[in-house]
């Protein structure tokens, strides 16, 4: 009517039969038409560019059907009505809806905080859309290097070059940057994290377009760079027939599963399809945790492997033989040791005997199993200790290389590597936690350097070099270019959004580096290789070393000294015998405060 009125200049026409048939059927076929195009079921606030499109569509083949039924019942519309009519359509379906949203969402985005977005691609434009509906952040700006992106319009949100970033940060001061770049090499992705480290706001990443699609993350999931990405380490792929070799349908057993390096192995181990995986742990809560996670690990990817968690200590005997005999265990991987060098400075007998004789008592339990092989997870801090935990480790190591001159039939390998990130007394949670606190984040030493891995990759190498080893062998992972923690700690204070500033001198700085000073027995420095006979193998991050060796006779009574001297509590003794051993031991402190 309204366009016939437009048309006309007024009502200056008659309704017959004819006009109220054109008028019926073309009611009929818009109902139906904008059913089928979820006219009647959008919700206005979150309507976008393609709802444009169906209302536009819908209101065209309503002004056809108005068009076709003119024709065919002879009714008196005029050939520009449909034309008017359509137009009519649009600006009053289209017009009300578009307003309305438009309302909401400026009213809405006021009560979320902005951020920037860097990246227009694939990611950035899949976490721009969900941003804009979300209830967490909004959207201001995007940002790129890519000059055939700048200056478009994505989602009403403008693609901005990087370096107008402080402009634009003066203009909406976000809250924080969202990196939404996964398609870039190792190289490229540390380069863009040099450059943003230098910008005063905190950046957070999103997952993948890949992750998004198959359902293992939102696309508003953003959460801290990730470690590897912190410390610009590029862990290669495990090769298939090494990780399988030993684990595939075969008994493992894990001491110290419920650790942070036991139970990542246990992941890994599961992976390959044991038949059996014992989880062999001492700490009762971590004990139950891992196992609760490879059950849910089972049970997602439809394994048959048999997950079997056992509470027990590596320095009983009985024990650990009733079950390697009871599973008939093929391999063990003994990650159970003490590992926190000042905790274990201060406690250097509990040290001493679970570190060397929980060792000790767990390769003869496989000896006497018929285990075909023995893994130990051993450290850099064996190599020239200067604390007890390395002294401890290092005898460990030659026990095992005592016992593997013997001739027995299990295999004994020895795996030594660096720190892992993420573990139990890593820096990087520390150091996190101490950030969002608010300060200070502690440093020992300006100067501290440390080799570094992820825990998955040490996991995998280790399974591997498991895998290659000769009896007594021992393998050196290579751990890259070491880090120095100071740099560590202002690069993570930077992508917090933060500045840092030392120790009394504030100048402007948010998060305060304290130096603490080197803790009893720690070393500026950790070394891998205790002499410079080294040889490359198959793996390019697996080395293998020929290293003093100690006869079993020797090694016998080193250890019933040891023995002794932890049954009687007598530290000093410990000291000095450890002091007098072939291990390079060389303390650093006094050891007054030892128990």
């Amino acid at each position: 009517m309204a366009a016939m009125v437009l048309r006309l200049d007024g009502f200056h026409f008659s309704v017959g039969l004819n006009e109220i048939a054109c008028t019926i059927l073309t009611i009929f076929v818009t109902i139906v038409t904008f059913i089928r195009f979820g006219m009647y079921r959008t919700v206005l606030r979150y309507m976008m560019l393609p709802a444009i499109g169906h209302i536009f569509f819908a209101v065209f083949l309503s002004s056809l059907a108005l068009a076709l039924s003119s024709y065919f019942f002879h009714a008196f519309v005029p050939r520009s009505v449909p034309f008017i009519y359509m137009g009519l359509g649009i600006l009053l379906l289209g017009g009300p809806r578009i307003i309305f949203r438009t309302i909401y969402y400026h009213y809405y985005k006021r009560n979320k905080p902005n951020v920037f977005i860097y990246g227009a691609g694939a990611t950035g434009r899949e976490l721009a859309y969900a941003l804009i509906h979300g209830n967490e952040y909004n959207p201001v700006a995007l940002l790129d290097d890519s000059p055939q992106k700048i200056g478009q319009i994505i989602f009403g949100i403008r693609v901005h070059p990087s370096e107008n970033f402080s402009k634009l940060n003066s203009l909406y001061q976000p809250v924080k940057l969202l990196l939404a770049i996964n398609n870039i090499s190792k190289g490229e992705r540390l380069r863009l994290l040099d450059k943003l480290s230098e910008w005063p706001i905190e950046v957070q990443s999103v997952p993948s377009v890949e992750d998004i699609a198959t359902g293992r993350a939102d696309a508003t999931e953003v959460q801290d760079l990730d470690i590897a990405d912190l410390l610009g380490r590029a862990p290669i792929e495990p090769d298939p027939k090494l990780m399988s070799k030993n684990i595939h349908q075969k008994n493992v057993m894990v001491t110290g599963g419920g650790g942070s390096i036991g139970s990542e192995l246990c992941r890994q181990i599961l992976l390959q399809k044991p038949k059996n995986l014992i989880l062999f742990e001492l700490n009762e809560y971590n004990l139950y945790s891992i196992n609760y996670e490879l059950q849910s690990i089972k049970k997602r990817l439809k394994l048959d492997s048999i997950v079997i968690p056992i509470l027990g200590s590596v320095q009983n005997k009985n024990r650990l033989k009733n079950i390697l005999i009871h599973y008939h265990v093929n391999c063990i991987y003994h990650a159970a040791a003490y590992k926190h060098v000042p905790l274990v400075e201060g406690n250097s007998i509990e040290g001493i005997r679970n570190n060397v004789f929980g060792t000790l008592i767990c390769a003869q339990a496989a000896i006497e199993s018929g285990v075909n092989h023995f893994t130990l997870i051993s450290t850099d801090k064996a190599v020239r200790p200067t604390n007890i935990m390395g002294a401890s480790k290092r005898l460990a190591e030659l026990v095992l290389q005592s016992l593997a001159d013997n001739g027995y039939k299990t295999n004994f390998t020895i795996v030594r590597f660096g720190n892992v990130l993420g573990s139990s007394g890593s820096v990087v949670p520390l150091f996190k936690e101490q950030i969002r606190k608010g300060g200070p984040v502690t440093v020992t030493h300006p100067d501290i350097i440390r080799y570094f891995m992820l825990i998955p990759e040490a996991a995998q190498l280790v399974i591997q070099a498991s895998a290659m080893g000769i009896n007594g062998q021992v393998f050196v992972l290579d751990m890259g270019e070491p880090i120095k923690i100071l740099d560590l700690a202002r690069r993570m204070i930077n992508l917090m959004g933060m500045k840092e500033y030392y120790d009394s001198h504030h100048d402007d700085g948010d998060i305060e580096i304290r130096y603490t000073g080197l803790r009893p027995g720690e070393k500026l420095y950790e070394e891998l290789l205790i002499g410079e006979n080294v040889q490359g193998t198959a793996h390019p991050k697996i080395m293998t070393a020929s290293e003093e060796k100690l006869s079993w006779d020797n090694m016998q009574q080193l250890l019933s000294k040891l023995d002794d001297c932890c049954h009687n509590y007598l530290t000093e003794d410990i000291i000095q015998l450890l002091l007098n051993s072939p291990i390079g031991y060389c303390p650093t402190q006094n050891k007054d405060q030892h128990l």
